[in-house]
């Protein structure tokens, strides 16, 4: 019989704690994996938790120290020299996604456990066992496969109560791309595992439709904390039941490409991703004349109002940003090795323009005329 090797999956965290007011009982769980933990987090966001672990890690010589900006090789570089100083033997990662990024990246390059502490529900970076890393401009450069899952993930409803309800609605953007990703890049495997992150990702999309109006309508409430184990858990189960296999396509090469402008970094990372959704819908529309991807995005501009996700480039706060800006965009976006090329299709930067400023057409139109549009538009960017 031949001997068939398969690349590892990381599917999970060792252990997931999650609850109201768990954070007040964690000392034990962080000591179990080391004494002298540091902390890596934004400055805002060590004074916003000092009172939530001083106590719970009165007992361990702990130390703190600032990411920065964005997870970048400098700020790495800064971390690795904390890490020194303080004889670091555990990492705890506390924020958003770029904290817990860099928190889970330090903790590799250094070969330590790494605890992610998640202060909101906008990504699920607590979970993944992925880093990504982005210039000190706050441009998506790369990312960074880990060998493994955080080792403990402490999931405080309390804490993730205290951000903004405007990072719990990105994370549902960043979470519905799951299914929309998911299905065309995986949606014909025949792997068990891939089949079920697909599947997984499909409920999770209905159960994000379902319950997502009323868990912010009722912040804390038990529809709340669905939505919440959605963003951040359900989320992570389906990059790691699925692996590289289970591939981001458009809607996150969007993103990437959409850091490379100055004026895209006031939107948090999932309302990037939501927007990408429907440019990647687009690019289907336009591409294979898809029915069902016309169908969807018309779903998904509905669900946007409800909640309040962004559905075009003007939601985003780029209605000043000029075709020669977004063709770079798009041509970031379209570089080799981006996540686009997972489309069964293929994409050129004036394609993905096109796309991008088009979002909004109604579906309704005739074909000859959007055809006469992408036309239009793509001859407008030709460098």
């Amino acid at each position: 019989m031949t001997q068939l090797t398969l690349a590892p999956l990381t599917i999970a965290p060792a252990q997931v704690l999650r609850g109201s007011g768990i954070l007040a009982d964690i000392g034990d769980a962080i000591a179990r994996l080391g004494q002298r933990p540091l902390i890596v987090a934004g400055d805002r966001t060590l004074a916003l938790v000092e009172p939530w672990l001083s106590q719970p890690l009165a007992n361990l010589a702990v130390a703190r120290a600032v990411y920065g900006a964005d997870c970048s090789e400098s700020a790495q570089r800064s971390l690795q020299a904390a890490v020194i100083d303080h004889q670091a033997d555990v990492i705890l990662g506390v924020g958003g996604g770029k904290a817990l990024d860099a928190a889970k990246l330090l903790a590799y390059q250094q070969q330590l456990p790494v605890v992610t502490i998640p202060t909101s529900a906008a990504t699920c970076a607590a979970w993944t066992a992925l880093s990504n890393v982005y210039s000190d401009q706050g441009a998506f450069q790369y990312d960074v496969g880990l060998p493994q899952c955080p080792r403990l993930l402490v999931l405080d409803y309390d804490l993730v109560a205290t951000a903004p309800q405007r990072t719990l609605v990105a994370g549902i953007g960043d979470a519905l791309a799951k299914w929309y990703e998911a299905s065309v890049s995986s949606g014909h495997a025949q792997n068990s595992l891939i089949v079920a992150a697909v599947q997984q990702a499909r409920v999770l999309r209905d159960l994000l439709f379902q319950k997502s109006q009323a868990a912010l309508q009722e912040p804390g409430g038990a529809e709340w904390r669905e939505v919440v184990d959605a963003s951040v858990l359900l989320a992570g189960v389906i990059g790691g039941l699925g692996g590289a296999q289970c591939r981001t396509v458009a809607a996150h090469a969007v993103h990437n490409g959409l850091t490379h402008l100055a004026a895209s970094h006031p939107a948090l990372h999932g309302e990037k991703v939501a927007y990408g959704i429907l440019v990647q819908l687009r690019l289907e529309e336009m591409g294979q004349g898809n029915s069902l991807a016309a169908s969807a995005r018309q779903q998904l501009t509905q669900f946007y109002d409800q909640i309040g996700l962004p559905k075009s480039l003007e939601d985003l706060g780029l209605a000043d940003v000029s075709l020669a800006e977004l063709r770079y965009a798009a041509e970031m976006a379209c570089r080799p090795g981006s996540d686009i090329h997972h489309l069964p299709f293929s994409v050129t930067p004036e394609q993905l323009v096109a796309a991008m400023v088009s979002t909004t057409v109604p579906v309704s139109a005739s074909r000859s005329r959007l055809q006469s549009e992408v036309a239009q538009t793509a001859q407008e960017v030709q460098p």
